[in-house]
């Protein structure tokens, strides 16, 4: 990985100029608040949280690999995000990152997936989030508290954000501590205090696999890590409000990726070795162990404490995902290329924020709210399809850049892998179809529905997104540029030149 130096590079509102905008943003974010972004956006706290006893009683133990694994192989797409980044430090992320590799109907379908996974994401997140606060609290925890307690972790979310990005970068620096504080300083402390088990123990299946090969039972475990790992795209979600994004924002994704799987590995490894009851949890008999663990260790008044902290978390972690949704939303408007562009691509005067974009990243998932509280057993169904949809999006943009790399493509930006491109580019491809493969996979409940339900839910998104693309046809709404990675390049370096 090398750089240009400063006197080299061209200023922010120069490199913008390039790529063919305006400065519509405040650049108040500095790198470590951006990296603070993308890392309450990945959110070890809630990913480990939410998955433990699934990844548990599906593979035992050696479960906790895949953090490693996982990591290793979004370090490989993160890296390529980083050059192209780089290159086109524009808010939006996916969307113009794909239409600048590919062309227009490749970025619509690429921004139509990943909006949707991200909607829905927020709503599970929300959701999640309400069992916290009502535990916190002790509200007893049924439809009505789930929704009241949900919308409202929307609407302040929407709020801050509404503030401005200067109190979206504080806010997201103390979920960032809250992150840290819960996952790695709570971690350490069952490691040495409250260790129960050996670290043997994460080499031992604990009889998950049955009378058959463990390879099955590991692989359906890979849920411990393709559920957390993504976030990191945040970190250029908002480029344009970052001061120098084409130099921080790719150090801001890799960082985010490390401390992600050093914090997952403190937690989940810390839970398994001082959970009292592991056998129970691995046969499946406990729906919800970190509770009863955080008991036992920390007391009840401790127990309060840390769901304090995870709260925050929670927030800190709708708030930025709001935040990536908006500006996805604004980048995709103010290329023309949805219904609505004139209103959803506003940037308000006084705080510089996108709020029209903000209020739909608000609405949308406060709807799905409603609809899972007429029916609570949607919100599977709905959230199924979200972590493989985001995975397509990632893979789109990293198959766009292969693309263009095998058509003479050298990436401009100040950040950049050299020779090392297109081999980190092929791995990452490869990386990714496995994945999603993985995702895709059937489970084996005897119901169809349930059993294919990621891909289903998948396909139902495409076939809209499709028919939308060829009857509405928003592409030709747009005069904006596409396909033009090369030409940019070369002007990039032409600009860097006459300096």
């Amino acid at each position: 990985m090398t750089e240009h130096s400063p006197k080299s590079h061209l200023s922010d509102s120069d490199h913008l100029s390039v790529l063919g905008y305006e400065d519509s943003f405040e650049r108040s974010m500095s790198p470590w608040a951006n990296f603070a972004l993308g890392f309450t956006y990945l959110s070890p706290l809630v990913g480990v949280y939410s998955l433990m006893a699934v990844a548990l009683s599906t593979g035992g133990p050696p479960s906790m690999w895949w953090i490693i694994i996982v990591a290793c192989g979004q370090m490989l797409v993160a890296l390529v995000f980083g050059e192209v980044v780089s290159q086109f430090p524009i808010a939006g992320g996916i969307y113009p990152w794909s239409r600048r590799l590919w062309g227009k109907r490749y970025a619509w379908m690429a921004a139509w997936v990943y909006i949707c996974a991200l909607i829905v994401t927020i709503t599970s997140v929300a959701e999640f989030g309400a069992g916290f606060v009502s535990s916190l609290f002790g509200f007893e925890l049924n439809r009505n508290t789930t929704l009241l307690l949900a919308l409202g972790l929307l609407v302040l979310a929407l709020a801050i954000n509404f503030s401005g990005t200067k109190w979206l970068a504080r806010i997201a620096r103390i979920g960032l501590f809250a992150e840290l504080i819960g996952v790695i300083g709570l971690g350490l402390f069952l490691l040495i205090f409250e260790r129960k088990h050996s670290f043997g123990v994460f080499f031992d299946s604990m009889g998950t696999a049955g009378d058959g090969s463990y390879a099955a039972a590991f692989m359906g475990a890979a849920v411990a890590g393709l559920f957390l790992f993504y976030g990191f795209e945040a970190c250029g979600d908002v480029a344009e409000e970052v001061s120098d994004p084409a130099r921080g924002i790719p150090k801001a994704m890799l960082m985010t990726i490390l401390v992600g799987a050093v914090s997952a590995l403190f937690s989940f490894g810390g839970y398994v070795l001082a959970a009292p009851n592991l056998d129970e949890i691995v046969a499946g008999q406990v729906e919800d162990p970190i509770p009863a663990i955080l008991q036992g260790s920390l007391g009840t008044v401790g127990a309060k404490i840390f769901l304090l902290v995870a709260i925050t978390a929670f927030i800190s972690c709708v708030l930025s995902l709001q935040a990536a949704a908006s500006r996805l939303i604004f980048s995709f408007a103010r290329d023309g290329m949805m219904p609505g562009h004139k209103w959803l691509s506003k940037v308000t005067d006084g705080t510089k924020v996108p709020r029209n974009a903000l209020i739909v990243a608000c609405i949308t998932p406060a709807l799905i709210c409603v609809l899972i509280w007429f029916n609570d057993g949607i919100l599977v169904a709905v959230t199924s399809f979200a972590i493989l949809g985001i995975y397509l999006a990632f893979q789109m943009v990293v198959l766009g850049a292969l693309r263009q790399r095998f058509k003479g493509w050298r990436p401009a930006g100040p950040w950049s892998l050299r020779g090392w491109g297109i081999i980190v580019n092929i791995a990452a491809l490869a990386y990714g179809i496995f994945a999603m493969i993985l995702l895709a996979l059937p489970g084996d409940s005897g119901s169809f529905f349930a059993d294919w339900i990621v891909l289903l839910g998948l396909v139902v998104v495409l076939v809209v997104g499709v028919v939308y693309l060829f009857t509405a046809r928003p592409d030709r709404q747009s005069d904006a540029p596409e396909g033009d990675a090369i030409a940019v390049a070369e002007a990039i370096r032409s600009h860097r030149s006459n300096r």
